[in-house]
């Protein structure tokens, strides 16, 4: 993993990171899938380590990979959901977090509705702070864990077209993904309707389409939003029947794809709608391999950032 040394006491967002910061989380993941690859999958480097689980915001996925991170690296694990904090006695966010940094606790992981919550805590506690996601902002996590699942597959991430396609306008998981993949020289395209895909993306080097054959011809990875109902309810667009046959991904659309072309989804996937099943179970899709690789990115962070915190 040659000379870099980590040197940030939070990972509050991709934005924040360097093309060469970003490159090394990657190479020590690589490090850790080969942890949970053996037979005995726990390795000390936490013991002695407290980390806090802060979801005020509900999540499945992103919970369990962060909890089992934890676990595989013998950290002594604390979860609190808002229903069970002192968030619903009216206690101020930032009370809380003082409350759990006087517990001695080394980092905490926090998913919070509100964007930028996260810099708050980070700049008035001395723990680290990790986003597991805050609003629409930013999700660097799984950002992460995609591109990591891209690099292991292409074997590099410099010149390779990815289409982001769906709810651009509400996605933490675009935005996140958009950020690493261009500071690491991918070129990167938006694609779905207008109503959930603003021009004024294109003021950072993306190219924004609103046909979806345009954004996905040629591309090396197609990564495919979660529509979200609420969305539709609120007229971002007419139906999702409407949605699937002009943005879906299906076998007809497949045929503008190249042989090799990546299938991600972040998950939970709304079959029919964004992706078919005969697509997301079929030989082009990673969308279980991105699941895998999240653990051993989490992994890496997690170790990174309690390496660095200084009490």
């Amino acid at each position: 993993m040659g000379e870099f040394n980590w040197t940030k006491k939070d990972l509050l967002s991709l934005y924040d990171l360097t093309g060469e910061e970003i490159s090394f989380i990657l190479d020590t993941a690589e490090e850790f899938k080969k942890v949970s690859q053996r037979n005995v999958k726990k390795v000390p480097a936490l013991r002695g380590k407290t980390v806090v689980n802060f979801f005020v915001e509900p999540s499945t996925r992103t919970r369990m990979s962060f909890e089992l991170a934890e676990q595989r690296l013998s950290a002594d694990i604390i979860n609190i959901s808002a229903d069970s904090s002192s968030l619903k006695k009216g206690e101020t966010l930032l009370d809380t977090a003082r409350n759990i940094e006087a517990l001695q606790a080394d980092l905490i992981v926090m998913r919070h509705p509100a964007p930028g919550a996260h810099v708050l805590l980070a700049d008035k506690i001395s723990c680290g702070v990790l986003n597991a996601g805050d609003g629409s902002h930013s999700h660097p996590t799984q950002a992460l864990l995609d591109i990591f699942t891209i690099r292991e597959k292409k074997k590099k991430i410099k010149g390779l077209k990815v289409a982001i396609v769906g709810d651009i306008l509400h996605s933490r998981v675009a935005r996140s993904n958009a950020w690493g993949l261009l500071k690491l020289g991918a070129e990167v395209h938006f694609a779905g309707p207008p109503t959930l895909v603003p021009k004024e993306f294109e003021q950072i080097g993306i190219k924004v389409h609103y046909n979806l054959k345009d954004a996905i011809e040629g591309a090396d990875v197609v990564n495919l939003l979660r529509i979200q109902h609420e969305r539709q309810k609120a007229g971002f667009f007419p139906s999702t029947s409407e949605y699937a046959k002009f943005f879906g991904i299906n076998e007809e659309t497949c045929k503008y794809l190249k042989p090799d072309t990546l299938i991600m989804h972040p998950g939970p996937i709304n079959r029919g709608v964004e992706l078919d099943s005969s697509v997301a179970d079929g030989p082009r899709s990673v969308i279980l391999e991105q699941v895998t690789n999240g653990l051993a990115v989490r992994m890496a962070i997690l170790f990174l950032v309690a390496g660095r915190v200084k009490k």
